[in-house]
């Protein structure tokens, strides 16, 4: 079965929260995982940046992807981030984890090497041969230094048979239709930008993995099921009305912004790991200011 079958509609990318000794809150953590499943959107994903998995050790992530998938108990479909700037920890990283219950593989393009396109092909390549599960691009050139162009991301979907879609959070609009316009029948484009999620399913994209849906899922699913039905006047309503809540959420960091909405919402406490730090008060205040103008 396509991925298109399984992963359309909106994803989460899932945050880790942390304890006040900066220990993971697998309690909170049940807590987000259910209020996201409980309010409509249609998979999660774990480990991504969102995660703050720079900051992971191998044993906690391990141990993080374990708890998802036993908390999630096949309610919704599961996709694992593994990625690096390492071709070979990646693929190494591959037997670290129990993959019985996980969909797909997210693995973002290799930051800080700056590779060349050719280096990019091959570095998907490989990881693609050695994963027991579909890939799924993720293009992200704002952290990694790099983008992976329509022409590079289009040689990858048509040579390599396990790379079955791109998480594509480029922000090229251009770039992202000529993708949409030549890229085989079953591979699955989803945004990587909650902003232009709206203009690109409307362009031909499935979905998004959205950091907003974390905060908001109900509105934003809701919203990117408008979408897919082309009922354009619904989702428009949902997204001008989430449009502030998504600047706030990016406007220090990610997950700065989203682990302040969280803990407003009572989810989770508002902790980080170095090198990130919380919100300053006054954009801490502009996230409760947000939340009460749309309660």
């Amino acid at each position: 079965m396509s991925l298109i079958n399984k992963l359309s509609g909106t994803g989460v990318a899932l945050i880790t929260p942390f304890k006040k000794n900066s220990e993971v809150d697998f309690d909170s953590l049940a807590k987000v995982i259910d209020f996201v499943i409980a309010n409509g959107v249609e998979y999660l994903v774990t480990l991504g940046t969102t995660g703050e998995t720079p900051t992971l050790s191998k044993k906690e992530q391990i141990e993080i992807a374990k708890f998802t998938v036993e908390k999630i108990n096949k309610r919704v479909p599961l996709v694992l981030g593994v990625g690096g700037n390492n071709t070979q920890e990646v693929i190494n990283h591959f037997s670290d984890f129990d993959l019985e219950n996980i969909t797909a593989i997210l693995s973002s393009s290799p930051n800080y090497n700056k590779p060349s396109q050719e280096g990019i092909f091959q570095h998907y390549k490989a990881i693609a041969d050695a994963s027991p599960l579909p890939v799924i691009l993720y293009n992200v050139p704002g952290r990694t230094g790099s983008n992976i162009t329509a022409e590079t991301t289009l040689r990858l979907a048509n040579e390599c048979e396990n790379i079955k879609g791109i998480k594509e959070a480029s922000g090229n609009m251009v770039q992202c239709m000529h993708i949409l316009k030549n890229r085989p029948e079953d591979f699955l484009f989803v945004s990587g930008d909650d902003h232009i999620s709206l203009p690109l399913i409307a362009c031909g994209a499935h979905g998004v993995i959205s950091v907003a849906a974390n905060s908001f899922p109900k509105d934003f699913s809701d919203m990117v099921r408008f979408s897919l039905k082309n009922d354009f006047q619904k989702a428009q309503q949902l997204h001008y009305k989430l449009l502030v809540g998504y600047d706030l959420l990016f406007i220090e960091n990610n997950p700065a912004g989203l682990k302040a909405f969280l803990s407003e919402l009572g989810l989770i406490e508002n902790v980080l790991r170095l090198p990130l730090v919380p919100l300053t008060s006054t954009n801490q205040q502009k996230v409760k200011d947000f939340l009460a103008s749309i309660s």
